[in-house]
Parts: structure tokens; C-alpha cells; sequence
């Protein structure tokens, strides 16, 4: 009975330092539906792709690929992105403020500020690369730029929350990696690094932390 209550005590003890730590809070439902929004969003964005005069068909080798011809075209992307990208972050923050409150963990204690502070660099030199990318008019490379800095702030920020982020971060650059290689088929793998693979983790984050919670 004296060793069980040790291990309890030591248990106990594990968990507090991890809280103290990590940021735990993390839901997984948030990464579901953040999955679905860029589903859709890739979508849509294909069906105007369809429908554009941009839109070039390559027998050889069975692929598509589109090349957006004025500036005004490929602001329905940005417009898009960003609408995809607010979605998530509103739907992200409501469930995991309502997570952490279930988990008594405040959303603002210093394990969140720094897994966002890590969250936040690689994303903001992202944003301003991809900005000069489209500067240069590099367009085919904003795509693979937004999935490996997107999966470099994962990374990064891995160490402050679960460990299942830094995997999602690491399946993120590979795919932006493809990305650059096969450049035309951009949307295919955006569409896989944010919609499916936010899917797969979220439901992986919520079968492991969450539901028997």
C-alpha cells in the first residue's frame, strides 16, 4: 500500500510539473475543424480555378496545373486564405479557452505566451517570405513557403504543448518539401498539409487527450 501511495504522490508530482511546463490544453477539435474550414476553402478555390482562363491542362504525366495571370485573380486566394486562416484561429481559440477552463489551466499563464511566442516567429518570417515571394512574382512558391513555415512554428513551438504538434509539424515541411519539387499542384498539397493532416492530428489529438476526459 506505502509503494502504490508513492507512486501516486509521484504521479501527482509529474503532472503539476508537466502543467507548470506545457501548455496542455491544446483541442483537439479545434484541429478538426480547422482541417474541414481548408478543405472547403480548397474547394472553392478549385472550382474558380475551373472556371479561369488560367487554368492549363498537361497530358504528359496526367497533372494540372494553373497560373493566376493578374494580381486581381490571385487576391481571391489571399482573401480566401485569410478567411480559412481566421476561421480556424476564432474556432482554435473558443475550444481550447473552453478546454483549459475544464482543465483549470489559465489560457495566458507562461506556458501559452511561450508556445505562442515560438508559434509566432517562424510564422511571421513565413508571411513576410511568402510577401516577397509574390513581390518577386514567385507565385508557385507560396504554397510550399506557407506549409514549411507553418510546420517550422509547429516545431518550434512543440516544446511548450504536446508532442503531437511536433509530428504535425515535421509531416507539414515534408509536404511544403514535395510542394517546391512538383510546383503547379500547390492547392493539391496545401490541401493535404492543412486540411487532411489537421484532420488526422485533431482527431489523433482528441482519441488521446480528450475523450475519456
Amino acid at each position: 500500500m506505502e509503494d502504490k501511495s508513492h507512486i501516486e504522490h509521484l504521479a501527482e508530482i509529474r503532472s503539476l510539473m508537466e502543467r507548470s511546463s506545457r501548455f496542455i490544453s491544446l483541442s483537439g477539435l479545434s484541429g478538426i475543424m480547422a482541417g474541414t474550414y481548408a478543405l472547403v476553402g480548397a474547394y472553392i478555390a478549385r472550382l474558380y480555378i475551373k472556371n479561369s482562363e488560367s487554368y492549363i491542362e498537361f497530358i504528359e504525366g496526367y497533372s494540372t496545373r494553373y497560373v493566376a495571370t493578374s494580381w486581381t485573380e490571385f487576391k481571391v486566394f489571399i482573401l480566401l486564405g485569410i478567411a480559412v486562416a481566421a476561421l480556424s484561429i476564432a474556432t482554435g481559440f473558443l475550444l481550447t479557452m473552453k478546454r483549459a477552463k475544464k482543465n483549470n489551466q489559465n489560457m495566458l499563464d507562461k506556458s501559452a505566451l511561450r508556445m505562442l511566442i515560438n508559434l509566432a516567429i517562424p510564422l511571421a518570417a513565413g508571411g513576410a517570405f511568402c510577401t516577397i515571394l509574390l513581390y518577386q512574382g514567385y507565385i508557385g512558391m507560396v504554397a510550399p513557403a506557407t506549409l514549411i513555415f507553418y510546420g517550422l512554428s509547429l516545431v518550434n513551438g512543440s516544446k511548450y504543448t504536446l508532442d503531437t504538434i511536433r509530428h504535425l509539424g515535421i509531416v507539414e515541411i515534408i509536404i511544403g518539401l514535395i510542394a517546391a519539387i512538383d510546383l503547379g499542384n500547390g492547392l493539391f498539397y496545401w490541401a493535404l498539409g492543412f486540411g487532411v493532416m489537421h484532420i488526422v492530428y485533431g482527431t489523433a489529438m482528441w482519441w488521446k487527450y480528450e475523450r475519456a476526459k
